[in-house]
């Protein structure tokens, strides 16, 4: 008999396409929170823990989301809501998704641990297992890593929840699972690689597999950029005469293509193409129609004076230091440079590592989005044009992606956002997989995100936050963004085709941890230093080196 069965619960009162209501049933006078089930203690009734409504025809596994007690004629009943999260074939495997549903009355019982492991068998033969079961510690969870990086990954939560923490601890354990792994990490603060105060360089990765490079020394020269990304840069869109540089700009960048790289044997070259040209003529092109006239000085051209604007801002940048990096490439400076460039990117290069952190903390903020599009897009062209793509997948992380890929469409941000987009809607049909990390979904562009099939939310309070991840995650699925203002940190609500079920876990800790933790105000509050050498912050701030 059901009643008999120690993980008996009770029977179902309710069923809904949404959820179902069941009423706890306990045979003694008191009601017991706790069941002794063979080796496991199991708490009845507890939000997150996983039941099945077993009938004769269909088994449903779900999670309680709620519970709580009500009158009824002389006594109180104890009831708990139960969120359907897929059905249990006569096999114990797990399909999502609920076709048959329970009638009434369908008891309703705990799901054991042997069960609930069952359901990550699919995946288990993978390897990559990211935590353990909150609630079932000695429960690993298993992804699918296929589904987790082709199908693009978000991981999200407020500031201080563990985004860092969780991209090191997943990324070092892919890579030790997979060694042969290719993946591109951009780090907007520096968590990743640092230098204490001796100039010792730490990682948030073991040496043997990451490569460190300063965005500045890795070199995405201007020659790069493509016509409109150039535009973007040099022009200001709000200048009444943007339109006439833009259409000069076309004519000439082509031509200064096609003039700097008549010995590459190259038949066709586009006005995008990645190929070398002089900064300094572009800028002399632009300076003569500006000061074009004719008969003596009688006669204006008739672009006089149509540049101003343009070879003010051209200028100004062009004598920026913080800008070297872009407009006078040491490294980079003819069209066979490329090759080079790309193996340093993706992990080619010496030492091969199969994570490359790129440092972008040292770069200008007005410019990261600049170099952020160059990054996503060398990700994207490399296996697009790479014939054994298939053997080759790239996952980019995109650390802070709402800083560089904005839910709203600026002229700063058009080229990032324009690049990241592309991925996320065609980057799986070319081996390139995307991992957004954002602490503000509700600022992060829509379509990348929308193209997110797997997520990682940790702490969540913000209540616009917790509303879009909500909107977010698959419909059947959505009560579960209750529990987020309640996980600890380092601890996630996974949701996604990667994982077998919508789980709660606790993620490894990574080793070694990144640099991402608060400063601790009361130790240095305390015993701090009494004094700074200030004028090292400073020459530090003049050359803009941390």
């Amino acid at each position: 008999m059901a009643d008999s069965d120690p993980g008996f619960l009770g029977t179902l009162t309710d069923v809904s396409a949404a959820y179902f209501i069941a009423q706890l049933v306990d045979n003694n006078e008191e009601f017991q929170p706790y069941r002794q089930m063979g080796m496991e203690q199991i708490a009845v009734g507890q939000i997150g823990s996983y039941v099945i409504a077993r009938g004769h025809r269909e088994q449903v596994l779900c999670q309680i989301v709620r519970a709580w007690e009500e009158p009824r004629g002389d006594g109180r009943v104890r009831l708990v809501r139960l969120l359907p999260l897929g059905e249990i074939t006569s096999d114990g495997e797990f399909i999502r998704g609920t076709g048959r549903y329970p009638p009434l009355s369908t008891p309703v019982f705990l799901a054991e641990t042997n069960q609930l492991d069952a359901m990550f068998d699919s995946v288990r033969r993978y390897g990559l297992h990211l935590g353990r079961l909150s609630q079932r510690n000695e429960l690993r969870v298993y992804a699918d890593p296929n589904l987790l990086f082709n199908r693009h990954l978000a991981i999200l939560g407020q500031s201080g929840a563990g985004k860092s923490w969780a991209v090191s601890s997943v990324l070092q354990r892919t890579v030790a699972l997979m060694p042969k792994a290719h993946i591109v990490v951009l780090d907007l603060h520096g968590e990743y690689g640092w230098r204490d105060e001796q100039g010792k360089l730490h990682s948030a990765f073991p040496s043997e597999m990451v490569r460190h490079v300063d965005a500045r020394e890795l070199e995405m020269p201007y020659w790069l950029l493509t016509y409109a990304e150039l535009v973007d840069l040099l022009i200001d869109r709000t200048d009444p005469n943007a339109s006439l540089q833009i259409s000069f700009m076309r004519e000439v960048l082509h031509s200064l293509r096609k003039k700097s790289n008549k010995d590459l044997g190259i038949d066709r070259l586009s006005v995008d193409s990645p190929v070398y040209f002089s900064l300094k003529e572009l800028y002399m092109h632009f300076k003569q129609a500006n000061e074009q006239q004719f008969d003596f000085g009688k006669t204006k051209g008739p672009l006089f004076g149509s540049f101003d604007e343009f070879l003010v801002r051209f200028q100004s940048m062009f004598n920026d230091s913080r800008y070297d990096f872009l407009f006078r490439p040491r490294a980079r400076a003819k069209s066979t440079d490329l090759e080079g460039l790309l193996r340093d990117f993706i992990g080619l290069g010496e030492p091969k590592r199969q994570i490359t952190v790129i440092d972008l903390s040292p770069v200008p903020h007005d410019v990261r989005p600049t170099v952020s599009a160059q990054i996503g897009r060398l990700a994207f062209e490399f296996n697009y044009w790479n014939p054994r793509r298939r053997e080759f997948p790239i996952l980019l992380v995109c650390e802070e992606a709402h800083q560089y890929i904005p839910r709203e469409s600026t002229s700063r941000h058009s080229g990032s956002r324009r690049e990241m987009e592309r991925i996320a809607k065609e980057g799986r049909k070319y081996g390139v997989g995307l991992c957004v990390v954002s602490q503000r979904p509700t600022e992060l562009s829509e379509t990348v995100l929308s193209q997110c099939n797997n997520f990682l939310v940790l702490r969540t309070t913000n209540p616009q936050d917790q509303a879009y991840v909500r909107n977010l995650m698959p419909e059947g699925e959505q009560d579960l963004a209750d529990v987020l203002t309640t996980l600890r940190r380092g601890e996630a609500l996974a949701v996604g085709e990667a994982i077998p079920l919508p789980t709660r876990f606790n993620l490894y800790k990574p080793d070694p941890a990144p640099d991402s933790s608060d400063a601790p105000v009361v130790e240095s509050w305390q015993s701090g230093p009494d004094d700074l050498d200030v004028g090292g912050i400073v020459k530090r701030w003049w050359r803009q080196q941390r």
